[in-house]
């Protein structure tokens, strides 16, 4: 399970349910897209991993960040990669983040009879910083900062009351660092370090940051 879903059935063979354990966050600062993810893996009440990662790079300039079953989350994560690549070149071009998105977006959408158990944060930069958040059956959102994951309830409350739009990228950085570490205190399907993405002209550099009591 990773990080988190988990499929179980009623005693009356109902539709599956999903349970979800992992905070995740998005954030734009300026021209700068910060994701950050932790690192821990829940079977059940099992801690599986302590060392998981939950950001996935795409490209040199987009990336997306994972709650859900780690199967699912790599087969799209292959194809959204591949696609990228065989458009750059086909078209000479980069696919826009838009374009990434909605490339999931679909594949989302044309199977929401037997879903993929994700909800993902897409985040880049092309012309200008972008920041989209999808859920299972293919639903997306643009904004400037997002959370997913069984804690982000407790990380919307660090975001909501922090981020503004002249965030400088340390500044960002550091929200999220405080949006992980509330929902580290309150969600046990959360925990083990911080690992941090920040996406923009210059490049793509992952940073970590550790667990700390």
């Amino acid at each position: 399970m990773y990080p988190g879903w988990e499929k179980s059935f009623t005693p009356t063979g109902g539709q599956p349910k999903a349970i979800h354990g992992t905070t995740t966050v998005g954030l734009i600062a300026g021209d700068s897209v910060i994701l950050a993810a932790d690192k821990r893996a829940t079977a059940g009440t099992l801690i599986a991993s302590r060392r998981v990662k939950k950001i996935v790079k795409i490209t040199d300039r987009a990336a997306m960040t994972v709650s859900g079953l780690v199967a699912d989350a790599q087969a799209l994560a292959d194809v959204v990669r591949e696609e990228a690549r065989l458009y750059q070149l086909m078209h000479g071009v980069k696919l826009s983040i838009k374009g990434l998105a909605t490339l999931l977006s679909n594949i989302l959408f044309s199977s929401k009879w037997f879903p993929y158990l994700v909800q993902l944060i897409v985040g880049g930069y092309d012309v200008k910083p972008r920041l989209y958040t999808l859920d299972p059956y293919g639903s997306i959102t643009e904004d400037n900062f997002t959370a997913t994951g069984s804690g982000s309830p407790v990380a919307y409350g660090v975001l909501e009351d922090y981020y503004r739009e002249d965030l400088t990228v340390e500044e960002a950085i550091e929200i999220a660092r405080r949006a992980l570490w509330s929902a580290i205190r309150r969600d046990s399907a959360t925990g083990d370090g911080i690992d941090v993405v920040i996406i923009n002209s210059k490049g793509y550099e992952e940073r970590f940051i550790p667990f700390t009591k």
